[in-house]
């Protein structure tokens, strides 16, 4: 793949302002895009509308442009492209791989302890295919997808920085949802629809994100879409030992100094960074690209 051919992207919810843990893959996106000359988009990932919150879309632009993180196209948001993800389901539904589900959380619970495998604290729930065999009307209903007819090997792909990783989907996630019950698309569908539509050709985000990627290689393959390659990166925890992340309350971005919160955020990639802190913001990020090209060009793996 040429330089020219690169497109990366950076894909926030609106759930909340950027905190110190998303500046980390903004940032990391950011750089590995302009290390291969390449574009770098961002996309608003408003597909589930109850979480999202009116105006945090414009303060996260804000953000990114306070940092000197501006994107080579105008953004787009998830929102507006509902037609795109139905047709996308339309097209699973009439390979047979899709089959509408009305069970609730607690019934999967249940269903899973009755056969023996109740699911840990904080474990992945895995779905164990109640619905596969009923005849359920679609309305009202979540629509999954059969992994046992989609995918019948392990799915196999190669992390930029970790390595090789394998995941047999069927017994790791099981049937999970394309569509929610209340008609919102969900994250694995619209975000392997979308980097498809806008040519992403390398994701570069959190390690939190890792395990998607095995469902997401695998709607590739059904939806027929090519393979972006992967770079998952390093995770900021906070003082009590957890990712920080707006579920737990990170604290916004503090931008009036943004050569200190793009300091921090290097030194998380194992950036060697500019000194002194008063460097000029583009003398900056220009050294950080450089140190970027060094540590994860693309180009070697």
């Amino acid at each position: 793949m040429t330089p020219a051919g690169y497109c990366g992207r950076f894909a926030p919810s609106p759930t909340g302002p950027l905190h110190a843990g998303s500046l980390v893959a903004a940032l990391g996106s950011w750089l590995d895009a302009r290390a291969q000359g390449g574009r770098w988009l961002v996309r608003i990932e408003d597909v589930d509308a109850p979480r999202s919150i009116a105006g945090v879309d414009t303060f996260i632009l804000h953000q990114l442009a306070a940092l000197g993180l501006h994107p080579d196209e105008t953004p787009v948001y998830q929102s507006q492209r509902s037609a795109t993800y139905d047709a996308a389901l339309a097209k699973l539904r009439t390979a047979g791989w899709l089959y509408p589900c009305q069970c609730s959380r607690k019934q999967i619970v249940d269903e899973l302890t009755r056969l023996g495998r109740p699911p840990g604290r904080g474990a992945e729930l895995v779905y164990p295919g109640a619905c596969r065999q009923r005849t359920l009307a679609a309305l009202r209903a979540a629509w999954r997808i059969r992994t046992d007819l989609v995918c019948t090997e392990p799915v196999r792909w190669y992390d930029r920085r970790l390595g090789w990783q394998t995941q047999q989907v069927e017994q790791s996630v099981g049937d999970f949802p394309l569509r929610r019950a209340d008609g919102c698309h969900t994250y694995q569908l619209a975000v392997v629809v979308d980097d498809a539509a806008q040519g992403v050709t390398h994701i570069v985000r959190g390690e939190d994100l890792a395990d998607n990627t095995a469902r997401q290689i695998l709607l590739q393959q059904a939806l027929g879409l090519p393979q972006p390659r992967y770079l998952h990166l390093p995770l900021v925890y906070g003082t009590n030992g957890e990712k920080l992340s707006k579920q737990n309350g990170a604290a916004p971005l503090d931008l009036a100094n943004p050569i200190a919160a793009l300091h921090r955020a290097a030194s998380v990639l194992g950036l060697k960074t500019p000194e002194p802190l008063n460097t000029a913001l583009p003398d900056a990020l220009n050294a950080w690209v450089a140190a970027w090209r060094e540590l994860y060009n693309p180009a070697r793996v």
